[in-house]
């Protein structure tokens, strides 16, 4: 069982499929549907700290250096800051809740980097986005599985 489960794991860590390839993987390596979605949730949704951490932290040691980075981001800050505003924390939980390639946990952590967002308002925003799509693509994969199992 250890061993599916840290399959399940590398493919819900790859920045390419996340939560959205993992729990139909672990599905259809025999994982019960619960423990599936709550691992992949949780492993998806610590995703956004090294990344927000990372970010960050090129951006102190050697980013910030580079006056037209600064330019760039200082502009990037000032076009998002209507939307921060508007939509913020609601938002960036919408946007890693749409199971679409593109909307997880990586882009979302480096858009709320990019846009300026505290980091605990975004972790927790990401974190409920990471869930809400877990659910919708654990609902999906059962259905899907049923209705192989019926037609086979």
């Amino acid at each position: 069982m250890i061993e599916k489960i840290v399959l399940m794991l590398l493919v819900t860590w790859s920045p390419v499929s996340e939560l959205r390839g993992g729990i139909p993987v672990g599905l259809a390596l025999g994982l019960e549907p619960v423990l599936t979605l709550i691992v992949a949730v949780v492993a998806n949704s610590v995703l956004f700290f090294p990344v927000f951490g990372v970010l960050e932290l090129f951006y102190k040691r050697f980013l910030c250096r580079l006056k037209i980075f600064n330019f760039y981001l200082e502009k990037v800050r000032q076009r998002g800051k209507p939307w921060v505003d508007k939509y913020g924390f609601f938002g960036l939980t919408l946007f890693v809740a749409v199971p679409l390639p593109v909307t997880g946990v990586y882009t979302g952590a480096t858009l709320s980097w990019l846009l300026g967002m505290d980091w605990k308002r975004a972790s927790l925003a990401i974190g409920l986005g990471a869930l809400s799509a877990g659910i919708v693509v654990l609902l999906a994969s059962l259905g899907i599985i049923t209705v192989i199992k019926n037609w086979i």
